[in-house]
Formats: structure tokens, sequence, C-alpha cells
């Protein structure tokens, strides 16, 4: 439990607290985040109350609540199984997940209401002062209990103190509208970074038509085939149209064998 801990504080840069929730008094109390306070809080647990946590610097962490396997993979993996940067990553209950991202930046609540949307995450969990399910305790939902009595372990699946995730602002109307056909830069304009290129920077009202912007964004900028195919892959939520792996592989290997011809010829 105290090495759990540790790498909590990590993940938090030692700025967060520790609250036990009873839900049936309708009470919930804040604690710090201390080795010293680990048997009395396991005690709490097995009375049946909530152990959570939530970071002092709210601005800075978004958590993205009751995230399935799919959702997990889809928005916080890389393509190649690996996790993205900035996240940490707990099992609340068997096949359901919360996702904490520390961002390169302060976010205001609309743009996380904006991402969470986007991430698909719980509706009913905005992200103005939220907690989280702090791991290495019981889930003590009574529609989690097994036949046994026995409550899932809130588990640590993976956390990542070392870097953090690089948010884009959010796109609006106006800058779509803004937004030059096939322009390799973002609206902002001058030099633009590889990783601060978004998908969401060449909307285009069409998926298949901001792929492409997107692809030659970004081998404009002199990216490899297989890393732009990750991007798109990385960035697309909506695949209704190339539903297999073989359509899918298929729709991107055009996409950017067109993408790099123009770039080549241009």
């Amino acid at each position: 439990m105290e090495k759990i801990l540790w790498k909590l504080r990590r993940f938090f840069n030692s700025s967060c607290h520790l609250a036990v929730l009873d839900i049936t008094a309708g009470k919930r109390w804040i604690l710090d985040l201390a080795f010293k306070n680990i048997p009395y809080l396991k005690a709490e647990n097995v009375q049946g109350r909530h152990i959570l946590i939530q970071p002092l610097v709210q601005a800075e962490y978004l958590m993205a609540d009751d995230i399935t396997s799919e959702l997990l993979h889809r928005h916080h993996k890389m393509c190649d199984g690996t996790w993205k940067p900035g996240r940490m990553v707990v099992e609340t209950s068997p096949d359901n997940f919360q996702v904490w991202i520390h961002a390169n930046r302060a976010l205001s609540l609309e743009e996380k209401r904006y991402w969470l949307k986007k991430m698909k995450s719980d509706p009913g969990a905005d992200p103005y002062n939220r907690w989280g399910r702090c791991p290495g305790f019981r889930n003590r939902k009574s529609k989690y209990r097994n036949p046994f009595g026995h409550y899932p372990l809130a588990r640590l699946v993976w956390v990542d103190w070392k870097q953090t995730a690089q948010i884009p602002p959010p796109v609006t109307a106006t800058t779509q509208h803004k937004t030059p056909a096939l322009s390799p830069l973002p609206l902002e304009g001058g030099v633009c970074r590889l990783q601060n290129l978004s998908r969401n920077h060449y909307h285009r009202g069409d998926e298949s038509a901001t792929d492409f912007a997107y692809a030659v964004a970004l081998f404009r900028r002199g990216m490899h085939e297989n890393d732009v195919k990750c991007r798109i892959l990385e960035q697309r939520d909506e695949w209704k149209n190339h539903s297999g792996q073989r359509q899918k592989e298929a729709y991107l290997n055009r996409t950017l064998c067109k993408a790099k011809k123009i770039v080549e010829s241009s």
C-alpha cells in the first residue's frame, strides 16, 4: 500500500489529498495522503466507506470516468499498444476504469467538459471539484458485491508521472471557419512543432477530408508514413464507414498514398 501511495504522490506532484466517503450518512471527511493514515483508511473501507483521491491543483488534471476497455484502448493508448503520456489508469471494478490525465497546461472547466465528452466519459461526472477512486482500496458499491460477499479492489493499472499530456485547444465553429484548406499550419501561425499538431486543427466537416488534410500537413513536416497512420488512428473517434480492420487499413493506405503524392508534387 505504501508503494501505491508513493506513486500517487509522484503523479500529483505531492499535491493531493484523500477523503473518506460515507454514502449512507451523506458525509465526507478529508485526510492527508500520508503513510500513517493507511490503517485508519483500511478500517473505514472495511466498514463500507469509500476512499477517494483528488489533486489540489485541479486545473492541471482531468479525470475520465466510467471508461470501458474499448474506450481505454481508443483514447488512452498509442496504436502500438503503449500508453499515451501523462496517464494514471485505475480499474475501479471489472472492465471499468477511471483515467487521470496530467495536462501540460491549466484547463478551464469548459475545456475539460469538451474533452470528456470526446472521450465518452460518464456525462454525469462533471469535472468541477472532481474526486476519483483511490487505488489499493475496495469499491464498496453494493452492486459490485459478489456472491461470497467480497468487493472488487480498485487496482492501479498504469501511472506515468514523468510526462504530461499535450492538450490542444478545443475546435470551435470560429476556428473551423478560419482554417484555410490544406493549411500546413495551425491557426496561431508561426512555427508549429510536430507534437503540437492536432487533427482538430484540420477539421473539414468530413472525416475523410480531415484525415487527408492532416496527413498532408504531417508529410510536409517530414513525418514517416507509419507515424502519420498512428496519429490518425489515435485522434479519430468515428470509424463507422470503415468498421473492419482490413477496411480501415485499406482506407488509410489510400489516403496516405494520395497525401504523399500531393506533397511530393508541390
